[in-house]
Parts: structure tokens; sequence; C-alpha cells
């Protein structure tokens, strides 16, 4: 275990941030132990610094110079002062009230503070594969550069499958690695559990994020963009954009899709140690909701990509995950059982054979 110390003050502005960024998310870490819970919540709260500036509605020069500047935060952190100096005279366009916060004097420059407090080789970690996300969002709008978008009737949209997955890995599959190095260092994990963890990790993003593109479809369209590829939309006369529907083959292939990602999950979670307790119960409070949210889908497939798209889960949906979560912690057979039950699921709400 990798120690750091941090005083209460360090760590109610993580706490108080970790809920202001994702409530959902803060449940999950909460199950961390420490310091693994503070690096954790740190990284979050960072990478969501980086979706700020990719959220800002401001040029694409302007952002490049912003991604530009959390990379030197990244590097050396002991220029924050120096960087906020120029955040704070930004007008952050089309953020919430937290999220210009967090970009600002003093929110946001206590985060640099604590990040400058971690061992070193944390710092690396965290460094690395935020700066993998940084600069993979800075290059989202340059046409040579993977993932590519292709614009239709108004709607920005993913070109095809490995754009689709190539997208996800950028905002959600670094994440995967960043968390799971940490996990590795943290428990000290032999050479063959990390070899597991490090080749599904990715998909474990992939599979998250995907699972929020299908869930959010209606609502991203609202800002006129589409996560889910032009290859597929195009098989069906692109319907979906306008929520017209779509065929029930279709809509299992975007589904199925996803749960091919929720099932190197489930692998990944099967390969942490019975000891790694908080961070088994952290990644099924990831993986049982989403595995929920696609059977939600499902079973209402016939409203998918309408205007009565399936959202969010229910909270007492939520709440029976989190005490699935805490029943399967240690039985691996137990989870493997809940994945195949969902997933029998939902190819019956298709009829697939």
């Amino acid at each position: 275990m990798i120690s750091v110390n941090l005083n209460k003050e360090n760590v109610r502005y993580l706490d108080i941030w970790m809920n202001k960024v994702s409530r959902s998310f803060a449940v999950v870490v909460a199950s961390l132990e420490e310091p693994l819970k503070f690096y954790m919540s740190a990284s979050y709260i960072i990478c969501r610094v980086i979706d700020n500036i990719e959220d800002c509605l401001a040029v694409e020069e302007w952002k490049s110079q912003r991604f530009a500047e959390v990379s030197q935060l990244l590097i050396d952190p002991s220029q924050a002062e120096n960087i906020f100096a120029v955040w704070d005279e930004e007008e952050w366009p089309g953020l919430s009230q937290d999220e210009w916060k967090l970009m600002k004097s003093p929110d946001g420059l206590e985060l640099w503070r604590i990040f400058a407090g971690f061992p070193e080789q944390v710092q690396s970690v965290i460094r690395y594969w935020s700066l993998q996300m940084a600069d993979g969002m800075g290059h989202l709008q340059e046409p040579a550069s993977r993932p590519r978008f292709v614009n239709f009737a108004g709607v920005e949209l993913l070109e095809d499958v490995q754009d689709y997955n190539q997208y996800c890995y950028v905002v959600a599959g670094t994440v995967g690695h960043l968390a799971t190095e940490l996990v590795i260092q943290h428990y000290r994990l032999p050479g063959t559990v990390a070899d597991i963890l490090l080749r599904t990790c990715e998909a474990c993003g992939r599979g998250l994020q995907k699972t929020n593109i299908v869930k959010d479809f209606p609502e991203d369209l609202t800002r006129g963009i589409s996560y889910l590829p032009d290859a597929w939309l195009s098989e069906v006369d692109h319907s979906p954009l306008s929520l017209s529907g779509a065929p029930g083959e279709w809509k299992y292939k975007v589904l199925a899709d996803v749960l091919a990602d929720l099932r190197d999950a489930t692998e990944y979670t099967l390969a942490l140690p019975y000891e790694a307790t908080g961070y088994r119960m952290a990644s099924l409070l990831c993986l049982l909701p989403a595995l929920q949210t696609l059977l939600f889908a499902a079973q209402r497939q016939q409203f998918m990509f309408t205007q009565r798209h399936p959202t969010k889960i229910s909270h007492q949906t939520f709440a029976q995950c989190i005490f699935d979560a805490k029943r399967l912690v240690k039985s691996n057979d137990g989870i493997i059982e809940y994945f195949r039950k969902i997933e029998n699921k939902v190819e019956l709400q298709f009829a697939v054979a």
C-alpha cells in the first residue's frame, strides 16, 4: 500500500467535489479503502477538469490552449497558481456553476495542491493516463485524426465502429487503465492477476461509456450530437436521429455490442482477489447498474430511439444493485450467474435464438 498524508480539509474537499461531479460515482468511490479512495477521487475530478475543457462552448484554438495548460498542471502541479491566474480571467462559456468553479480559484486550485502531495508513483499513473485523455480530446475535431466525426442533417456522428470504440477509449478506456494501475499498486497484485486486469480494463471503460451513450441518446441529440456510429445509423436510414425508432434487430445489435464489453468487465471483476474487497465492491457498483440499464432498455425496446426512449433506472433498482453488490462481492459464481441472467433476459426481449 502506498500511503499519503491528507488533512481533514483535503479529505472534505474530495468528498464534496466527488458528490458535485457525480453522485453515482461518489457511491462507488466511497467503498474503497484509504488511500486508494483519495487517489481515485482526485483522478476522477481531474478527468472532469479535462471534460470541462472539451464541453466549453469555445473555439478549438482556445480549447487547445487550455488542454496545453492542463497538461502542464499534470506534469508540474507547482505551476498551478500561474495557470489559475490565467484561468481566473477566462469566462469558461457553457459550463454549469459547479463546473465553472472547478476551473477557477480557489476550488480548482485546491485539487492540484492535493495532487502535488501524492507519492510520485501515484502521480505518475494519474499523469500518464490523464495526459492520454487530454491529448485524445484535444484532437477530437481534427479531420485527419481518429475518432472521426461526420455530419448528417445537422447532427455530428462518429463515422464508423472504429471511431465509436476509439472515442470510448479516449473518454473512458483511459480511465479504466488509470484505475487499474492504481489498484495493482495499492493491493500489490501478482503478475497473473495484473495481466488479466490490464487486458480487460479498457473494455470496462468502453462498456460503461457505451451504456451512457445508449441511455443519453435523446439528450445528446438536443446538443446536435450522436455517439452511435454513422455506419450503423445509415443501416436504418438514420431514423433514430429523428426519434422515429428502429427495427428490433438493429436495437439488439446496439445493446449486444455493449454487452460484449460488459462481459469483459465481468471477467475483470472476477479476476480481482477476494481480499481486494473495496475495489471488487466498486467494480460491482459500476457493472451491475450498467447491466440493469441495458435490461431496462431491452424491456422497453419498443420505445428505444423514440420520444419515449428508456433512460435512467429507478432509485429502487439502483438500491437493489447496491444490495446485490454486497451479496456478490465474495461470490464469483454469483457474479457469473448474475451476468448470464441479464444477458439471457436481454436476448429474450428480442427473441434472439
